[in-house]
């Protein structure tokens, strides 16, 4: 089949940069929710967005129209979805919410159309069961902003058809995105994986160590090199993300995460991060702020327990093939913006070195640490 009519559920941040960027790469966009009000907000930040675009000459003042006029609101379901040839659901990060829609969802769409869950976490098999044509269900995880992020996660369940998988990383990259196969439906996926168990050993380091927040980042930035701290980075994605993604990945597999008690009293005490005022940070405004980092804090801490993780992490999935190595340094690049790769910063580092220190992570706090045999073998 050829996909051109496509439905976006939900039109929040996600569900709004979705149906934008599908209606700029021409596909004819029905932007779904169940409030007129929700519709409407989302409508107008669809039109800033093609503004600001406007305004640095990327797209001129005909086609913001075009693009804009390309989504259509609808609240109705049977509506939105008669003439889909995929439906992209991008709903809150909630299993149950998640079982309504499905439900819903199939008593009024067609047998051949895509069923693609936005989920950046959730089980994509589990999800397709919820449906009556698993073989047409994928995991199509886009990055957030979807607008600005190239990288788009391909998650095919056990009973995906290698045809659907096909089509929507040719429909991936028609949104000029770049499509990376998740090759089993793994906890995390690929990027979740490495990112969401260092937001916890970065906690864990801070009582370990006896070092500063500031003293962390600007270690992880200039010595890992990061785009930012990883307290900034998980404030910017959002403490209800990451403690959402610690819940589901914990309760898939045990082994994928040592969770800190510090993400949830964070959660609990609804500090979110910048879009709360509040996370590991204090934010004033609305206007997103970048925290004070330097290359002269970064000298005094060595980050390598982080390093650790982050590289067992990544060693599992190359291991068990989930990706391919090219594709995990490309996926960490584009999603969580590492300019030198994981290896290469373990290599730099000292292979021996992170190993060892791995061991005695292990011998203190048990088998999360173990290092992997992909890592082992890297010596």
């Amino acid at each position: 089949m050829t996909i051109k009519n496509i439905t976006v559920l939900g039109s929040g941040i996600m569900g709004h940069g979705i149906a934008q960027i599908s209606s700029m790469s021409g596909y004819h966009v029905i932007l779904r929710d169940i409030q007129k009000e929700l519709l409407d907000k989302a409508m107008e930040k669809v039109k800033w967005s093609l503004q600001k675009l406007k305004e640095k000459n990327k797209i001129t003042s005909e086609q913001a129209e075009a693009y804009y006029n390309n989504i259509t609101p609808i609240i109705d379901l049977e509506d939105a979805v008669k003439e889909a040839d995929l439906i992209i659901e991008a709903v809150p990060e909630d299993f149950n919410i998640k079982k309504n829609v499905y439900k819903d969802l199939d008593e009024v769409s067609n047998d051949k159309t895509i069923y693609a869950s936005n989920t950046s976490t959730l089980p994509i098999t589990e999800l397709s069961k919820l449906t009556n044509n698993p073989n047409k269900f994928i995991g199509i995880h886009f990055f957030n902003p979807p607008q600005l992020m190239k990288l788009v996660e391909i998650i095919p369940g056990l009973n995906t058809e290698p045809n659907i998988t096909n089509e929507i990383t040719d429909f991936v990259k028609k949104l000029n995105k770049t499509p990376i196969i998740c090759k089993k439906d793994v906890a995390g996926f690929i990027v979740n994986r490495v990112f969401i168990p260092i937001v916890h050993e970065a906690a864990y380091c801070l009582d370990r160590d006896k070092i500063s927040m500031t003293t962390i980042d600007s270690a992880v930035k200039y010595k890992l090199d990061f785009p930012m701290g990883i307290f900034e980075l998980a404030d910017y994605t959002g403490l209800d993300v990451i403690y959402k993604a610690t819940q589901e990945m914990s309760s898939r597999d045990k082994k994928v995460i040592y969770p800190n008690p510090k993400i949830a009293e964070l959660y609990n005490a609804k500090n979110l991060g910048q879009k709360s005022g509040q996370g590991f940070y204090e934010y004033k405004g609305d206007k997103y702020e970048r925290i004070d980092l330097s290359e002269e804090k970064a000298s005094k801490y060595d980050p390598i327990s982080i390093l650790g993780v982050a590289s067992n992490n990544a060693s599992w999935l190359i291991r068990n093939e989930v990706c391919s190595r090219e594709d995990l340094e490309k996926a960490l690049n584009l999603g969580m913006g590492l300019k030198t790769s994981i290896f290469k910063l373990v290599e730099n580092r000292g292979i021996q070195n992170v190993v060892d220190k791995l061991k005695s992570l292990e011998k203190q706090f048990g088998e999360f640490y173990q290092p992997d045999e992909y890592l082992l073998n890297l010596k």
